[in-house]
């Protein structure tokens, strides 16, 4: 049993790390970092946010059989921003998260486009990743770090995000909304609320890559912003959700779980991040993949079963708040 207070990270690197970089890459780049993931054809494909040397980004796919080594890049951007007729995607479309319809037979991504009013949600829809068929703005700015989980509840699709108030000094939580066709959206709420005071998610939170059913409910891994006098720290925590009711908080973790230490994770064009967008299961093995310091793709691995022995040991939620 693996108990909350003992703490240990629970994923662990791989020994390859970085698996991906510019260097990896066949066309002019400044960096990539912040890819979603899933499984395709029997491959571990990566949909990889690219940031060209004018500060913009688009999403270029990566291919392995293994999902560790010899990657096939697409040798040109995969999907490029269309502001022509998506105006919201005039500064870049960056973060994207994968989550597959079975119901639809096709993959969802949400992704973030960055319009002229700021960050919002947008999503697209394809059944190859060659061919994308846009839904447009989901959620208005400021908003980012969407997914959708895989599954209906009472009929509607549910997707968290994580929408910032004007309001200067407001903390940022994680919300979830409802839809019958993926296109229009409400009965928005707060679902994880950022805590108060010193403690390492205090204030900023969002999600990290798409919900991941278990038998015990959802399981939500997420990113906690840290300001310190050095600057912001990213690390990653764990939640889980009622499995028939995502709306109901049933744990959390009080601890960070995995955070920056590594040098392509301390150093780079954003010192300090760690930033999953996508995970993958394989033989009992989560699989993160995540930007490193907003320049580099890391990989890191934890066995299923500590996760769920870990989040099923960590407190009860008090549901008024958003945390034990």
């Amino acid at each position: 049993m693996m108990e909350p207070n003992s703490y240990a990270e629970l994923f662990q690197r791989h020994s390859a790390n970085p698996i991906l970089s510019i260097d990896n890459w066949h066309y002019p780049a400044n960096s990539v970092f912040n890819c979603a993931a899933t499984i395709y054809n029997n491959e571990t494909l990566l949909l990889v946010r690219v940031e060209d040397r004018r500060g913009l980004s688009h999403l270029t796919l990566a291919r392995s059989k293994d999902g560790i080594s010899n990657w096939q890049i697409d040798s040109n951007p995969t999907l490029l921003p269309d502001p022509q007729h998506y105006p919201e995607e005039i500064w870049g479309i960056e973060d994207p998260r994968i989550t597959y319809l079975e119901e639809l037979q096709e993959y969802v991504i949400a992704y973030t486009a960055y319009s002229r009013g700021g960050p919002l949600v947008s999503l697209a829809r394809t059944n190859d990743f060659v061919k994308f068929k846009r839904c447009g703005a989901t959620m208005p700015p400021e908003d980012k770090d969407a997914a959708l989980f895989p599954v209906r509840f009472n009929a509607r699709w549910a997707m968290l995000h994580r929408p910032v108030s004007a309001t200067p000094g407001a903390p940022a939580h994680i919300w979830i909304s409802f839809s019958p066709d993926l296109h229009h959206w409400g009965d928005h709420r707060i679902l994880i609320r950022a805590r108060e005071g010193g403690w390492w998610d205090a204030n900023k939170i969002g999600l990290s890559p798409p919900p991941l059913q278990i038998p015990e409910g959802w399981l939500i891994l997420y990113h906690g912003v840290r300001r310190t006098a050095g600057g912001v720290i990213y690390r990653l925590g764990l939640a889980l959700l009622d499995l028939e009711d995502p709306t109901r908080l049933l744990r959390r973790s009080d601890e960070w779980i995995f955070g920056p230490r590594e040098s392509y994770e301390r150093e780079g064009d954003v010192d300090d991040v760690v930033f999953p967008c996508g995970w993958i299961i394989a033989n009992n093995l989560v699989r993160i993949y995540y930007g490193g310091a907003d320049s580099c793709i890391a990989l890191a691995t934890a066995k299923l079963s500590d996760l769920r022995d870990y989040i099923t040991h960590c407190p009860r939620v008090d549901s008024i708040y958003g945390w034990s």
